[in-house]
């Protein structure tokens, strides 16, 4: 038994101090070849990016009704005939998603430089567009003179 497993240690002890083997026909691959042979391998490239893309989520567009479009409005007009006050306010609007249905709504809180009505915009002095049509709520600021 001994004698055996010796034998079994010892099996390749003829070979060990041999030179390495260089093919005299096929070069030798370079050592970066060599290392790419190791690299993971991505079978789904792009699948992890959109499993996250599912899992993101996104609120749903609230519609508003007529009385509250009506207060808006009236907050708009105010903010218009004060505009060179630069009046301090906070307003939150929906910004669409640019890859899914709904979006997020976004409550940024500036002074008014300027209402463009025909773009249907509010611009703040840190240069915010905020669209008109997606405002759902604005809190006019406590110095305000109206």
């Amino acid at each position: 038994m001994k004698l055996r497993r010796y034998k079994e240690i010892h099996k390749y002890d003829d070979m060990i101090d041999l030179a390495h083997h260089v093919s005299g026909t096929h070069p030798q691959m370079p050592v970066e070849d060599r290392a790419a042979q190791f690299a993971p391998f991505a079978a789904l490239t792009g699948h992890h990016e959109a499993v996250r893309e599912t899992a993101r989520l996104t609120e749903e567009r609230i519609e508003i009704d007529e009385n509250c479009k009506a207060v808006l409005d009236g907050k708009l007009q105010n903010i218009y005939e004060h505009l060179d006050l630069e009046p301090s306010v906070s307003i939150t609007y929906f910004v669409p998603d640019p890859k899914k249905p709904g979006g997020a709504y976004v409550t940024v809180s500036g002074c008014v430089r300027k209402i463009r009505e025909h773009e249907r915009t509010v611009v703040l002095t840190d240069g915010t567009e905020i669209p008109i049509d997606e405002i759902t709520d604005i809190i006019e600021g406590e110095e305000a003179p109206w």
